[in-house]
């Protein structure tokens, strides 16, 4: 396995909520695991095919903005990468402040090579985008806080 493709996948374990990674190609297996607990160092396991295991130490992330009493949040429904518009170049979907309806697209969410179309369950006001475009995002991590109209 390439040495870039095993950063990406550090890189893609510290930013997220996953504690180990297990990925094997061509006979080769690499797992990857986020320590927890500073102090606790794991022995490797020995298994039958080469297996590499990379300690990643875990980042601490900022925390969301809590959402108001008014707020409702649009959730993500899936892993995957978010991403505000359908292509680069295009515009996004919605952008802070817009009034939508109940129904409009608002992101797209990139999980195994297939786009899906999120949609808003609430009609009102962009109150905050909680997601950079192009990040990964977690299931249930909210991505948008809605003022209902």
């Amino acid at each position: 396995m390439k040495e870039s493709t095993i950063r990406k996948l550090i890189k893609l374990v510290e930013e997220s909520n996953v504690e180990e990674l297990e990925v094997s190609s061509w006979g080769r297996k690499v797992r990857i695991t986020k320590r927890l607990d500073r102090k606790e160092n794991p022995a490797p396991k020995l298994e039958s095919q080469e297996v590499i295991q990379i300690p990643v130490e875990e980042k601490k992330e900022k925390p969301q903005p809590e959402p108001a009493d008014q707020l409702v949040p649009i959730k993500s429904p899936m892993v995957g990468t978010f991403y505000r518009a359908p292509a680069p170049d295009a515009k996004p979907y919605v952008e802070l402040n817009q009034m939508i309806t109940m129904g409009q697209v608002v992101c797209i969410i990139e999980a195994m090579k297939l786009m899906n179309e999120i949609e808003s369950e609430v009609a009102g006001r962009v109150a905050k985008v909680l997601v950079e475009n192009g990040k990964p995002v977690e299931y249930g991590q909210v991505l948008f806080l809605m003022e209902p109209s």
